[in-house]
């Protein structure tokens, strides 16, 4: 129910749209195909951060999440 309301709010906000600039952008977004593979899209500081986080993990610089849960439960609602 949730998807129909938010496609109709988006309805509705864009019968009411007047700046061309954002119609354009609309347009290109619907004409867009994707590429299959995500890390095609990803910016260069994502792609970064990501293998920074693939070599902590090899190097074993992690902790896990329950550890994180044990020391910040007191904060933790």
């Amino acid at each position: 129910m949730e998807a129909t309301v938010q496609k109709l709010n988006l309805i509705h906000w864009i019968t009411e749209l007047q700046d061309d600039a954002m119609l354009d952008t609309l347009a290109d977004i619907k004409n867009q195909t994707l590429p299959t593979d995500w890390w095609n899209i990803v910016s260069a500081d994502e792609k970064s951060s990501i293998e920074k986080g693939l070599q902590d993990m090899k190097e074993n610089r992690i902790v896990s999440h329950s550890d994180v849960k044990k020391r910040y439960e007191k904060w933790i609602i």
